[in-house]
């Protein structure tokens, strides 16, 4: 079954960490001279605290956005690092505009401090059972006309576990949105499915499938490619969905409006008897319309609709994003 994809997000493919670890692997081993002889007594003029900081600016390329991750103000972060310049000899990293571009030295030590952090929070965290009631807060971007599918049973799921969760739902963002999980600006994405870089874990929630709505009551193939219709979309231009799939086989329909909202084109529909609004059904269930709108199958065979969830992937280990991964799933099977 092919499935819907969000037509207004360019491919933004790049390589992950884990990637660069691996590919880099080799490089630094080669360039870089590991001394297996640990001398503890060097240890008093190392700030380990420093280094989760040179990988944020590393891999964020940017001051403001390691200070998000770090939960630090930029003005410390601007000061830990001159810290960590003083303790390695090295610039670490140079302005060029508003990126922070790392040295040759950098980049060589990179690999070997990523790995050193991860044995120390694998055993950090190893003999630590988990707390649910730890979890204080959840944010999840999501797109407006998903929100009413999503967030009402999310809610009663959680309250149901006598969980005392902080519930946050941000606007999605579709130009913004892997970058914000990257910084961990949100705990999750939930949207329709589509290309992500290889930093980026989707998991699919909910299959949904397109029907028609008009005053019209009686629908076929001929009816529906003849009559006006109200298009939804919160891209100013572009095709619209449907019309993307419509045109693989070689047909098209008439625009008579396109509007932002379902809510707003429901209520066009009931102004104009022959007009037409395809929209996916889950979204129609969360709406009011008149009773002179009547709701049929889909003429014309389109692909279902696949909506599931985002996360970074440096999360995929962690116990609280495990634990809230697995409630979110349990919850969408119950939609």
């Amino acid at each position: 079954m092919n499935e819907i994809h969000s037509a207004d997000l360019k491919d933004r493919e790049q390589p992950s960490d884990n990637d660069r670890l691996e590919n880099n692997d080799n490089d630094s081993n080669d360039n870089l001279e590991i001394n297996d002889n640990l001398d503890i007594s060097q240890f008093h003029r190392v700030d380990i605290n420093l280094y989760p900081l040179f990988i944020a600016i590393f891999e964020q390329k940017s001051i403001s956005k390691a200070a998000l991750i770090l939960c630090i103000s930029q003005s410390a972060v601007s000061h830990a690092l001159q810290r960590l310049r003083l303790q390695l000899g090295d610039e670490l990293f140079i302005r060029a505009g508003h990126k922070m571009l790392a040295t040759p030295f950098a980049e060589q030590i990179y690999t070997p401090i990523k790995q050193a952090l991860l044995t120390l929070q694998s055993i950090a965290t190893s003999q630590n059972s988990f707390d649910p009631k730890a979890i204080h807060s959840l944010k999840i971007a999501v797109h407006d006309e998903i929100e009413p599918i999503i967030f009402p049973k999310l809610l009663a799921h959680f309250h149901s576990l006598d969980l005392n969760i902080q519930f946050l739902s941000a606007k999605l963002d579709r130009k913004t949105m892997f970058s914000d999980l990257s910084i961990q600006q949100a705990d999750f994405v939930i949207d329709l499915k589509q290309h992500c870089p290889s930093n980026i874990h989707y998991q699919s929630l909910i299959e949904d499938h397109f029907v028609v709505c008009s005053q019209q009551k009686n629908v076929n193939k001929t009816i529906y490619l003849n009559a006006p219709h109200i298009g939804v979309s919160s891209r100013r231009t572009g095709q619209l969905v449907e019309d993307i799939d419509l045109n693989r086989q070689q047909l098209s329909r008439q625009i008579l409006l396109r509007c932002q909202h379902y809510s707003t084109a429901l209520q066009v529909l009931a102004q104009h008897p022959e007009a037409m609004l395809t929209i996916p059904k889950l979204i129609l269930q969360n709406l009011h319309y008149a009773d002179s709108i009547h709701v049929h199958e889909l003429p014309i065979a389109l692909p279902k609709i696949d909506i599931g969830m985002y996360w970074y992937q440096d999360l995929a280990h962690n116990t609280r994003h495990q634990f809230l991964r697995a409630e979110i799933l349990k919850l969408a099977q119950l939609i």
